[in-house]
């Protein structure tokens, strides 16, 4: 008699069978009760067309496992690659057939891979109630399942957290050539659960399997793959074996095919029921060849979070700046602007051409902004607002007083659309943002006053006066431009000279060069108001400073007197004699 061991290779090697047999899987679709899921894809350049569409076919055949409907399983599918597209929303349809249509008909966007940037607006777009998601209230468990076969070339661990902590349970799927510490960077707990690595395209039915498996009580008795000699017992998702009475399971020998000397494995070999297995020891990787391994790049394989340069060195990496830069006290930030102080009002346009996934960019693109800023009430204040046909303040300059908090309250910005009114905002802007009601330092201090707009197209408005009008004001103005914004409006928003105060950026996706062109323009250090040093009139230390400058004044007030009286005295005695 035989008996099964329970181990996830084992599931692994039962799972190895054809899609095909998953899709003629007799017995009642999965019943999971209602569930938001929602697909984020992989569509990037490195995709292969034929790779495409086996991940097509792979979508296809888990949404003819699951009991879709309206008041059941709702299934939207986005994809990715620099920039983010619905396929189609959780809302959209209620019909597998009609969800199999729309993806059949999908077509890889075939660029950069931006998987920070999908689980962003899987978090703010598609898992929202617009989108046919059902509000938190309701309970209804959301899932994302990021499929991907590469390293993210943007930042992944913090976005994907928010996801979680907003109550998204994450399932990360690599397939090929995916990052490893990166999938784990992204999936819910735990993550033996939620990590699945397939090593190419055609295989990626195994985790259909598993997922399922995870999702649905399905029978995995019935498929009759289970090997059990006696009884098969279903669990979710899993099964055990059970001997008939008067037997006793047996735990399967296993042969030590490591122990025969012919395995290879460059460092160590494990004997399992599909022969000998080779594993490389910590801060390695193991090669394709199955066998060799290659000491690891942690900075390849970790959200590192250096804001320069990452360098490996051993199982651990370090962080290094530019020259003439100087690594922070968090180990991975360069300098910032720590002198001098700015009032910074960042005016965004939220029109529709703008779209959302690009919105989600431009947020991105702010925060990275604020990274370079000394946010605090005594350094540099931002405040942020938006504006399509009508104008909206986010948040003003005195919310805030932290980057993390300004950086949090920038993702959560929705999206308004609509119209292009950036004269409206330009007002706005000159005559609330920055009031001291609205958190802006007295004049009198002499912060300087920046403002920055960002737009991606003509306005439908005049900005003529407003733009004057802000410069007037002593307002320090930049002009952002993204794909068909007018440089003649652009000019016009900016501050002289225009080479200094005006950026451009042919398309959403690479206007991240922008950002040292700001750097240099808005850090107070090394631009506008470097050395300006706020001090409370008040302190001790400063009263003791003004008294003795006033005293030194005073004395040297004295002694020109005194000079002043000595010459009139001579004169007078000049006239004396005269006479």
């Amino acid at each position: 008699m035989r008996g099964l061991l329970c181990s996830p290779l084992l599931m692994l090697l039962l799972f190895l069978q054809p899609w095909a047999t998953q899709l003629q899987f007799a017995g009642p679709r999965c019943r999971t009760g209602p569930l938001d899921l929602v697909f984020v894809i992989d569509s990037s350049r490195s995709v292969r067309p034929f790779e495409f569409e086996t991940m097509r076919q792979f979508l296809v055949g888990l949404l003819r496992g699951l009991d879709v409907g309206p008041n059941a399983t709702r299934v939207g599918v986005i994809q990715y690659s620099s920039q983010v597209q619905s396929v189609f929303p959780l809302g959209a349809f209620s019909r597998r057939e009609d969800m199999e249509r729309a993806i059949r008909a999908l077509v890889p966007l075939a660029q950069g891979t931006m998987t920070g940037l999908a689980i962003q607006y899987a978090m703010n777009v598609a898992f929202s109630v617009a989108e046919g998601a059902r509000p938190p209230e309701a309970r209804v468990p959301r899932v994302a399942v990021i499929v991907t076969d590469g390293r993210p070339q943007d930042r992944v661990a913090e976005v994907a957290a928010q996801a979680r902590a907003r109550g998204i349970e994450i399932y990360a799927v690599g397939v090929q050539r995916a990052d490893v510490g990166s999938l784990r960077a992204m999936a819910s707990p735990p993550l033996d659960e939620h990590v699945f690595l397939v090593e190419s395209f055609d295989l990626i039915q195994e985790f259909g399997l598993q997922f399922q498996g995870r999702l649905c009580a399905i029978d995995l008795c019935v498929q009759r793959t289970h090997g059990c000699e006696h009884h098969c017992i279903s669990s979710p998702g899993s099964y055990f074996c059970r001997c008939r009475a008067g037997f006793v399971l047996q735990q399967d020998q296993v042969v030590d095919h490591c122990s025969f000397g012919n395995h290879s494995c460059q460092h160590e070999c494990v004997s399992t029921f599909g022969g000998p297995q080779c594993y490389c020891r910590e801060g390695h990787d193991l090669l394709p060849d199955g066998r060799s391994c290659q000491a690891r790049d942690l900075c390849n394989g970790v959200d590192h979070g250096c804001e320069f340069q990452c360098v490996s060195e051993g199982l651990s990496y370090r962080c290094l700046c530019p020259e003439g830069q100087q690594l922070q006290a968090d180990g991975k930030s360069c300098n910032r602007c720590r002198e001098g102080h700015v009032d910074l009002v960042l005016l965004v346009d939220g029109s529709k051409s703008v779209r959302p996934q690009n919105f989600e960019l431009v947020k991105r693109f702010v925060n990275q902004i604020v990274d370079f800023l000394d946010v605090s009430p005594e350094g540099t204040r931002v405040g942020l607002v938006q504006f399509s046909s009508r104008v909206r303040t986010e948040f003003p300059l005195g919310r805030y007083g932290t980057a993390a908090e300004v950086k949090q309250a920038v993702l959560a910005v929705e999206y308004m659309e609509r119209g292009t009114m950036t004269g409206l905002a330009l007002r706005h802007m000159v005559e609330h943002s920055f009031s001291e009601a609205q958190g802006a330092r007295p004049r009198a201090l002499n912060v300087p006053r920046v403002g920055l707009v960002f737009t991606d197209g003509r306005s439908q408005d005049d900005i003529s006066v407003w733009a004057a009008r802000a410069k007037e004001e002593g307002i320090v103005m930049y002009a952002v431009g993204v794909g068909k914004a007018v440089e003649e409006e652009l000019r016009q928003i900016a501050s002289e000279p225009a080479e200094l105060h005006v950026s451009y950026s042919p398309d959403f996706g690479t206007m991240t060069h922008l950002l040292d062109n700001l750097r240099g323009s808005i850090c107070p250090e090394e631009g506008i108001g470097a050395g300006t040093e706020l001090q409370s009139p008040c302190e001790c230390e400063n009263l003791v400073e003004f008294q003795g400058r006033t005293l030194g004044a005073l004395e040297k007030l004295t002694q020109n007197l005194a000079q002043l009286t000595a010459r009139l005295e001579n004169l007078e005695n000049q006239l004396a004699t005269q006479k």
